[in-house]
């Protein structure tokens, strides 16, 4: 196995996890939030940060010319009208803090 089979899975797993991580948040709508959201919380994310991964127009306002998930954004805007995945995880993420 050479290093790059190693870089490629090693990249492969971690955008698999990424993925599964906003998919399995909005699948299951409530505990699973704050797994997710515990998790952010022990890498160390702040709330800012976690709003940055779902949608940085949000932080840095409608100009920004950057998205991260935008078929997971247009996806569920277009299926529930709105971006349910980001509301729930602030959500749970509020929760969380106010409960520490």
């Amino acid at each position: 196995m050479s290093i790059f089979t190693i870089h490629s899975n090693v990249v492969e797993d971690y955008r698999d996890f990424v993925r599964s991580f906003f998919i399995v948040a909005d699948e299951r709508a409530g505990d699973s939030h704050g797994l997710g959201v515990w998790f952010a919380r022990a890498c160390g994310l702040t709330r800012d940060e976690l709003r940055y991964i779902l949608e940085p127009a949000g932080v840095y306002g409608p100009d920004f010319p950057g998205e991260t998930v935008c078929m997971l954004k247009e996806k569920k805007q277009a299926k529930y009208g709105e971006y349910r995945t980001r509301r729930l995880i602030l959500a749970a993420w509020d929760r969380l803090a106010a409960g520490s």
